[in-house]
Parts: C-alpha cells; sequence; structure tokens
C-alpha cells in the first residue's frame, strides 16, 4: 500500500515538473517540450517534436522538426532546427522571456537557439506562446504581437505551400532551400536553390557557390498554373517589388500534400567533359544507379560547357519529357545479363537473325487482317448496329467526316450514335411536357432510355441555316474535350434530315433559371426558392466552376478553344449545383499554326487577329472589340466570364456603384446576412477587369482562377478598373 502511494506522488510530481505539450499546438514560456512530446497543428496537418532519421548510422542523433502528421509510411521531415547542433540524448525545448527557442541537451546546455526580441521581459509582459501553424509554420512573436522569427524565413531542403523564397533588393540578403548532406544526415549539403543576387529576376541551383541551372530571365509579376491528379491545381506566383522579389506556390482545394525538394541523393560535376568520361564516372561508383550528361551549350542553363550528374541510391522523382522542354537522356545501370540481350549485346544480334524474317512475316499477316477488319466494319455499318450505347438501347458509330459533313479542322472521330427511333419513343415523340430548353439551333428535351438512365436530347431545328455547320462544330468538339467543368457529349443520331445530340442530364438545368427566375412559377416562390439554393457558398462555387473550365479551354485541352458564346443560359448545373460549360456551336477551335500566330500577336495586342462573320445573340454578353470589327480571341471569352460573373453576384450594372466605393450594394439582396463582403468584393473587382473595354488590360483566366482559388488579393496585383 506504502509502494503504491510513493509511486502515485512520484507520477504527480513528474506531471508537475513537465507539464505535457503533445496535444497543443503551443509552447509558452515556462513550458519544456520533452524527447517524447509534440506539438500538432490545429489542423492536424503537421507536428513538431524531435527525431532521428531513419537512415541515420552510428549513435542515435535527435533534432528538432517539423513533419507531416498522421501520415503512414516513414515520417517526412519539412524543416529542421539544430540541423547542425543535434543533440545525444534526451534534449528538450523551451521559450524564452526574450521570445527565443532554445533546444537544449540532457546537461542543460543550449545546442541551438533564435534570435530573441533584443531584451528579458517582466512577467506582466511575456510574449506570447510560440505556434505551429496548420502551414508548417513555426511563429515566435513578440509581447506587442509583431513576428520575432518564423521557421518559414528559415528553410531547410523543403519548399511547402505558404513559404517565400526571396531576395532584398536593399540588403542583398535572401534565403536559400539547402539540400541535407545525406539521406541520414540533415546537416546543408552541397546543393542549394534560390534567388541570385546579381541576377534577382532568376532561380538558380548551386553546387556549392558555383550554378549549374538557372531558369530563364522573368519580366516581372507572373503566376502559372499546372494540373496535378484527380483534378487539383498548382500555382505558382512571382512578384517582384522595390523592396523584395519573392516567389512562393499555393495548391487548390482538396489537393494533396505537395513539396519541393532539394535533392541530394545525386552529385555534380560540370567542366570539360565527354560523354564517355560521364560514363566512366557512374561505372567507377558501385553506387551508381544511373548518370545523365548534358551540353549546356545547346540547353536552357548558361554559363558552362558540359554537365555530368550522377545518382547514388534509389532513383526517384525523375519524368519522362519531350525535347520541347529540355529533356535529357537518363542512361540507367542494369546488370551484365541483361544489357546482353539489349540492342548491341551478342545475344542481340543473334535474335536479330532470326527476328527479322519472322517479323516480316507476322507484319505481311497483320495488313492482311487489318484490311479484311475494315471491309467487314464497313459492310456491318450500312446494317443495324448491334453495339449497345447504354442498358437496353441499340446503338453504333458515328463517324462525323462522312455523316456530318467534312472540316478542316475535325478529321476522323468516332463516337457512339443512337437510333432515331429510340430517341422518338425515350422522348414521347417530342413531347412539349418533356422539353426543358431551347435555343438559336433547336430545342433540347429530357429523355429516359430503355436501360432507366435520363438524358439530355438537342434536336437540330430543320430551319436552322446554320444547323448543320454548328453542329458537327459541336459533336467534334465536345468529343474531344474532358472536363469536370464541361458538360459531357454521350452520343447522337443523324438519320436523313434528323440531327441530335445526346448529354449528360443535368437537374438544376441553366443557371439564368435560377439565377434570373425563369422558372413557371409565381415570383415570390422564384425569390424564395434564390434565397435556398444560391446562397453566397454556391455562387462562388459556380464562379470558380466556370473560371476552371475557361482555363481548360484556353490553356489546357489538347487544342485551344474560344467558346463565343458564353452566358447564363449556356451555363448548366447539376445536383450538387456544379456548373458544366454547354452549347460550342459557336466555339473556335485553334490548330497549331493559328496557336503560334495568336500568341505572337498577343505580345503586342493581346488580340488574335482572326475575324468572324457569325456573331452570337446576346449582344450584351460580347466583347467591344468582336462587336463592332468581328475581332475574336481568349479575351473575348474573358469578357463574358467578366459580364457573367457580375451577374451571379448582382445582376444589375455594377460600374456606378463600384466607382462611388459602394461595393457592398453589388450584392443579391436575397443573399443578405450570408455573404463575406471580402469575397464578394474580391469577385466584383475581378469582373470588372474582365469587362475592359481595351483587351490587353483584361486578365487571362489563369490569373482569374488563381485569384478566385487564392481567396484573396492581398499577395496579388490588381490594378484598379478603367
Amino acid at each position: 500500500m506504502d509502494l503504491s502511494r510513493s509511486v502515485a506522488v512520484l507520477v504527480l510530481a513528474v506531471a508537475i515538473c513537465f507539464p505535457s505539450a503533445s496535444a497543443e499546438d503551443q509552447l509558452a514560456v515556462g513550458e519544456r517540450l520533452l524527447e517524447v512530446q509534440t506539438l500538432v497543428s490545429d489542423g492536424g496537418a503537421f507536428a513538431l517534436g524531435f527525431f532521428s532519421p531513419d537512415d541515420a548510422a552510428g549513435p542515435a542523433r535527435r533534432y528538432l522538426g517539423i513533419w507531416y502528421n498522421g501520415m503512414s509510411g516513414p515520417r517526412t521531415v519539412v524543416w529542421v532546427g539544430n540541423r547542425e547542433a543535434p543533440a545525444a540524448g534526451s534534449p528538450t525545448l523551451a521559450l524564452a522571456n526574450d521570445s527565443s527557442l532554445v533546444v537544449s541537451d540532457a546537461d542543460g546546455r543550449a545546442l541551438w537557439r533564435t534570435p530573441g526580441s533584443g531584451g528579458s521581459s517582466s512577467s506582466a509582459s511575456s510574449p506570447p506562446p510560440a505556434l505551429l501553424s496548420n502551414e508548417g509554420n513555426l511563429v515566435v512573436r513578440s509581447p506587442n504581437g509583431t513576428v520575432v522569427w518564423q521557421s518559414f524565413d528559415h528553410p531547410t531542403d523543403t519548399f511547402v505551400p505558404g513559404m517565400k523564397v526571396r531576395l532584398s533588393h536593399l540588403t542583398g540578403e535572401g534565403n536559400r532551400i539547402v539540400s541535407w548532406k545525406s539521406p541520414g544526415d540533415p546537416a546543408a549539403g552541397s546543393f542549394s536553390y534560390g534567388l541570385d543576387p546579381g541576377t534577382s529576376l532568376q532561380l538558380l541551383m548551386w553546387n556549392g557557390t558555383r550554378p549549374y541551372w538557372r531558369t530563364p530571365v522573368w519580366k516581372g509579376y507572373a503566376v502559372a498554373s499546372m494540373y496535378l491528379s484527380a483534378g487539383t491545381v498548382l500555382y505558382t506566383a512571382i512578384v517582384d517589388t522595390e523592396e523584395e522579389i519573392s516567389i512562393a506556390f499555393t495548391l487548390s482545394g482538396g489537393a494533396a500534400p505537395t513539396r519541393y525538394v532539394v535533392p541530394d541523393k545525386f552529385s555534380l560535376d560540370a567542366g570539360n567533359r565527354s560523354a564517355e568520361e560521364c560514363a566512366a564516372r557512374c561505372a567507377a561508383n558501385c553506387s551508381c544507379e544511373a548518370y545523365a550528361y548534358a551540353n549546356l551549350q545547346s540547353s536552357s542553363a548558361k554559363g558552362e560547357l558540359s554537365r555530368c550528374i550522377v545518382w547514388a541510391g534509389e532513383l526517384v522523382d525523375a519524368q519522362m519529357i519531350g525535347p520541347r522542354w529540355g529533356g535529357e537522356t537518363l542512361y540507367l545501370r542494369v546488370p551484365v545479363a541483361a544489357a546482353s540481350t539489349w540492342p548491341g549485346g551478342k545475344a542481340s544480334r543473334n535474335a536479330v537473325k532470326i527476328a527479322v524474317p519472322v517479323s516480316a512475316a507476322v507484319l505481311l499477316l497483320t495488313c492482311i487482317l487489318f484490311l479484311w477488319f475494315c471491309r467487314f466494319r464497313d459492310k456491318r455499318r450500312k446494317t443495324e448496329s448491334q453495339k449497345t450505347l447504354m442498358p437496353g438501347t441499340r446503338t453504333g458509330t458515328t463517324n462525323t467526316s462522312s455523316e456530318i459533313g467534312e472540316g478542316d479542322h475535325t478529321g476522323d472521330l468516332e463516337f457512339p450514335s443512337i437510333r432515331f427511333a429510340d430517341i422518338v419513343a425515350a422522348t414521347g415523340n417530342f413531347s412539349k411536357a418533356l422539353m426543358i430548353g431551347r435555343g438559336g439551333f433547336g430545342k433540347v428535351y429530357k429523355a429516359k432510355l430503355d436501360g432507366g438512365q435520363v438524358v439530355a436530347v438537342k434536336r437540330l431545328s430543320k430551319d436552322s441555316e446554320q444547323g448543320a455547320e454548328e453542329f458537327k462544330n459541336e459533336a467534334t468538339l465536345i468529343a474531344k474535350l474532358q472536363h469536370r467543368n464541361l458538360v459531357r457529349l454521350l452520343g447522337c443520331c443523324t438519320e436523313g434530315a434528323e440531327k441530335l445530340l445526346i448529354y449528360e442530364y443535368l437537374p438544376n438545368k441553366g443557371l439564368d433559371a435560377i439565377l434570373f427566375g425563369t422558372y413557371n412559377v409565381h415570383i415570390a416562390q422564384v425569390n424564395r426558392a434564390r434565397k435556398a439554393v444560391l446562397d453566397w457558398p454556391t455562387r462562388l462555387g459556380i464562379i470558380k466552376g466556370v473560371a476552371r473550365g475557361l482555363l481548360y479551354l484556353h490553356q489546357d485541352s489538347r487544342l485551344t478553344v474560344i467558346h463565343r458564346d458564353l452566358k447564363a443560359s449556356n451555363v448548366l448545373l447539376d445536383a450538387e449545383m456544379r456548373p458544366k460549360i454547354a452549347d460550342f456551336g459557336m466555339a473556335k477551335i485553334f490548330g497549331d499554326n493559328q496557336l503560334i500566330q495568336q500568341l505572337a500577336f498577343n505580345r503586342k495586342m493581346h488580340v488574335a487577329p482572326i475575324l468572324t462573320k457569325k456573331q452570337c445573340v446576346d449582344s450584351g454578353y460580347i466583347a467591344p472589340e468582336y462587336s463592332t470589327e468581328g475581332v475574336f480571341s481568349v479575351k473575348s471569352d474573358v469578357y463574358s466570364f467578366g459580364v457573367l460573373l457580375l451577374e451571379i453576384v448582382s445582376g444589375i450594372r455594377a460600374w456606378s456603384l463600384w466607382r462611388e466605393g459602394k461595393a457592398g450594394k453589388l450584392v443579391d439582396p436575397s443573399m443578405a446576412g450570408g455573404c463575406s463582403q471580402d469575397e464578394a468584393s474580391l469577385c466584383i473587382h475581378v469582373g470588372l477587369l474582365c469587362v475592359e473595354d481595351d483587351p490587353s488590360r483584361r486578365p487571362l483566366m489563369s490569373s482569374v482562377v488563381s485569384i478566385l482559388e487564392n481567396g484573396s488579393a492581398a499577395s496579388l496585383f490588381l490594378p484598379p478598373p478603367a
């Protein structure tokens, strides 16, 4: 009994002397973070504590670090504090009265310390606790709230979203990303990444003090976007001001943890080496897995004659890219037995004598079979198709070049077709009760196929003079485009004079039906419906979705596409109110030569020198240069997007209220009390920039998407509307 009481007293004493910080994101003055404890950010994304590298050899060395929290597998460390002064065992972290962080060993000796506020604070004005943010930034503030020190200003080998690599124009000082010495040693390695004080508008990577790679020179502020897996987007921003130049990157919502890491598993040798000498250097190293050789006089890097890179250890993070982007050949090390079977090996040469005649015979047989198959397929297309598009529906395939008409930009494209008789049955002989919309080229019906799937059927009007060409354009174009914010084409029908397109069915119909109250109900019911479904988060989601769809059309699809008819009625909404751009009958496709011509012209005027004799019917959405001169470009779609954005926010004319500083009155009254004024003002500002009369003053959709995804203009330059 006495023993149990003694143990309880001992545990209580330890708890009092060493307060726990494992469940907190803060460390206050007087508290100590022990070796076995961690700080976890408020959102749970990052953790701070002591660790030993997984590949470390010899006695255990403990480092203060920040890593991704809750991830399976080896710990992914993104920042190391005492990388040059590891602790032998039982280290602690404490926040001193002068707002400095101190790592001490078991004997109490200070191994690593951050700069303080310059003096000791009294108990009445103690500094606030050190805070680990959910972006992975450890921040220390003075009693007056100013930032004394933060880990983002002192990176190690990893560049994470929210961090900036910067260089001061005034002092010439900046920060760099520096590699680990080895996978088991976080000490500073040979490679570093940052901005060059001599040429501040370039990013460089150094091996020691010698640069070996650099980016092209920037002209000022720039925003670039890159689509990653699962529909996420990475945005990189470079900002050059009078005080400093900086580079940072952010991710769209829902993105997986993403980081840039300066590599530590390859060595660099730049100088007058030949390709044979580079290969011999890899062969002499038993740990060499691969090497790459480049003559820098013909590459994007400048200042050296050649470069030899040798990789040791596991080869990761390699990508296959084409010569257009400056890719270089990577030579892999393989066993001798495997190499003998490769081209040039002895076994390979013997196999050639057998393989050549056999391959020729197989090729001849393949050609005969292919010709027979093509003839059989052509005969089969003349009869009723037996292929199924959807359960219970008999379909075939339609060739747009033969049945819809030849076009200089379409080529041969096959996609499923459906019998006209099946469409008649599914639409109740095109019943008025099932008609859900109409446009300049025909009507749209709701249909339920035999398999139970609900679709939308667009029937081309027989008396439309533009119909055949626009039908062909829309069918071939949508079949080539795949994006979550573009309507999906399921099939088509061309029998006699009938031409129909079958789309996915979107239950919430067009944006105009909800935004402007064109439901066939009493106006009071319309207002209540708008309040229920078009709250501010929903409207902002629609704006972002349409912007992402336009960015895909302009920049990220296989073809550069200008929609030319973007308006509220051509934005359809699915069951979750996600927007999808529709009606590509007026769209214009740019081939490679046209795109090159457009980009060259845009360097001067930001307008593509292309004229058209056809224009959209809704003149309120048309850019001035398009309506008066017939000149259109991607900036024409930007103008239409700006009009649509302002309609989504307000539905009224916005210029006068904006110039009078009354942006809050632009917000739809049906959203009163549920709208973020900052977000609404940002959207209005972007919308007004998009509807500038001068196309060169309108932003590109890549900049628009970046501004909307960041949710703030604080770090971005937004000029005032003219």
